[in-house]
């Protein structure tokens, strides 16, 4: 069983930064792939950017360049730094993990994530 809890969502200017953490439990967690999907009002849910348990990340190319996920496994969390914030960032933000071995093979499809967290609210004003 993987727990996963957002946080670090708020407000923020058009071009500023946020950074969002996903605190993880769970002793499976080093052979999980760990990915950032969001959802705006009224779209589909986004994949965002993912890391798989060796370390590759996957962007999606709107976020390309401008955010950056890592995790920290000694502390068992999984950030989001993201720069250059634009107003279509908006969005609720979840954490998800799924295993290596099916997350892994389509990193930014939410279909291979068994576990998510509740979500973090980011809004960015212009």
């Amino acid at each position: 069983q993987v727990q996963l809890v957002e946080s670090g969502g708020g407000s923020a200017q058009a071009g500023g930064s946020l950074r969002l953490s996903c605190a993880t439990s769970g002793s499976t967690y080093g052979r999980y792939c760990m990915g950032w999907f969001r959802q705006a009002p009224g779209k589909g849910r986004e994949g965002v950017a993912a890391i798989d348990s060796d370390g590759i990340t996957t962007y999606a190319d709107s976020v390309k360049g401008r955010f950056t996920i890592s995790k920290d496994n000694t502390e068992h969390t999984l950030y989001l730094q993201m720069n250059t914030l634009k107003p279509e960032d908006t969005a609720m933000y979840y954490c998800a993990a799924g295993p290596q071995e099916w997350a892994a093979i389509q990193p930014l499809r939410d279909l291979y994530y068994n576990y998510w967290g509740q979500g973090t609210q980011v809004t960015v004003s212009s």
